[in-house]
């Protein structure tokens, strides 16, 4: 059985109390599971949930069996620096507050594109960044970017991910936590040659983190949603990894 969860403030969630880190993700799925009374379940976390999966295996190792990372952010989090007006990042100069971050270049089109429901500007901004390699049939496009419209923690989520940091050094906005020590369940992660979100480093220096207990996979011919490009060979590797 597979639930598939609208985090806090995504999707058709509601969004009453705004978050301000990845924790508070954590914590919601484990009042989730809790409720449910689920244990020894395979977590799987695309992109960004990624971090929630690895914040809620330090969280909350008991219960988790197994956890897949799909381009996942990596464990020192995505700490967002400034830009010049040529775009050019300014390394080391960090945003002061989430206000400040919204108006950064890689956030900015997306916010106008949830605020105004602009179906064709956030659709040309999927296009270009998450399908890389292949496009989604017309119908499902439709879906997934009617449902990225319906987000309303857009640059929430982007400050969380800037403080998100398992690591024992300073990624920038924050000091580590180590806490990528306290992951006890085997983790499988994929990383696909064609993504241009997340770099190839940032995912070998997570699995290399996570030591003996961790594998890579690196998938030829995909983008950042291997959801998209190759989903058969996707849920194979996951379905052998889970047995």
């Amino acid at each position: 059985k597979a639930y598939i969860v609208d985090l806090r403030g995504f999707g058709d969630s509601t969004y009453n109390n705004r978050i301000d880190s990845i924790k508070d993700l954590s914590d919601d799925l484990y009042a989730f599971v809790n409720y449910l009374g689920l244990k020894n379940f395979t977590m799987l976390g695309w992109s960004a949930g990624g971090s929630v999966c690895l914040q809620f295996g330090a969280d909350y190792p008991d219960i988790v069996k197994k956890i897949v990372l799909i381009e996942s952010v990596g464990y020192t989090g995505s700490p967002l620096f400034k830009k010049d007006a040529q775009g050019e990042i300014l390394m080391g100069q960090t945003y002061e507050d989430r206000t400040e971050m919204a108006k950064d270049p890689e956030v900015a089109p997306c916010l106008r594109a949830i605020e105004n429901k602009d179906f064709d500007s956030m659709s040309i901004l999927w296009n270009r960044a998450i399908y890389s390699n292949r496009k989604p049939l017309p119908e499902d496009n439709k879906l997934y970017i009617n449902a990225t419209l319906k987000q309303r923690n857009l640059v929430d989520i982007y400050w969380a991910l800037a403080l998100f940091n398992m690591s024992n050094k300073h990624n920038g906005y924050s000091a580590g936590d180590c806490r990528i020590n306290e992951i006890e369940a085997p983790v499988l992660s994929f990383w696909s040659e064609k993504d241009i979100i997340i770099p190839e480093a940032t995912v070998r220096e997570t699995v290399e983190a996570l030591g003996d207990k961790a594998e890579l996979i690196i998938i030829k011919d995909s983008g950042h949603s291997p959801l998209v490009d190759c989903p058969d060979l996707l849920m194979k590797k996951i379905s052998n990894f889970n047995i």
